[in-house]
């Protein structure tokens, strides 16, 4: 199902209040957002974000019968369903289910990303280690091994320093 971008919780929400007090739940099995787990470092402080994988896509599993394919459409922030014709869905092939279902639990057992990449040439400031509190300009991202090369002054003279992305922030 098709819903404007920012609003899949909500939606998911609302069907799920709705099967939870009309006979919705008799057709709709499942509600699912795909999401993964994202980190960004703010103040110095690691904090942990659930992106969507899809936005504006929310997954449902339901026997779509004209009431309830018309009263799922109605739902507020929905624009519609993926694949419709003549105003009839069509469903999703099990292999693409699987797909974004594996997607989903190959990013979970990954762990979580950074959020916020960081850029060559950009100023960053040392925020912990025996540099911590130095400045100095990005020369390298190795996005793969979170690490960074930084290009910091160190008694008059341009020092490299190799730093993973948990131990700078930008300026």
């Amino acid at each position: 199902m098709r819903a404007i971008s920012g609003k899949e919780n909500k939606v998911k929400e609302y069907i799920d209040a709705e099967i939870k007090k009309s006979d919705l739940g008799q057709y709709v099995a499942q509600v699912l957002i795909p999401t993964e787990k994202v980190y960004q470092i703010r103040n110095g402080k690691k904090i942990t974000k659930e992106r969507s994988c899809m936005p504006g896509y929310v997954l449902i599993e339901a026997n779509l019968i004209d009431e309830i394919h018309h009263r799922l459409r109605n739902t507020p922030n929905v624009i519609g369903f993926l694949g419709e014709k003549n105003n009839v869905p069509t469903a999703i092939r099990l292999s693409e289910v699987n797909r974004i279902l594996g997607t989903m639990d190959e990013l979970t057992e990954n762990g979580e990303e950074m959020l916020t990449p960081f850029i060559k040439n950009e100023n960053v400031k040392v925020t912990s280690g025996p540099f911590n509190g130095f400045s100095g300009v990005i020369e390298e991202v190795n996005t793969e091994k979170k690490k960074l090369k930084v290009m910091v002054m160190i008694f008059g003279r341009k020092t490299s320093l190799e730093l993973s992305f948990t131990q700078v922030e930008k300026e």
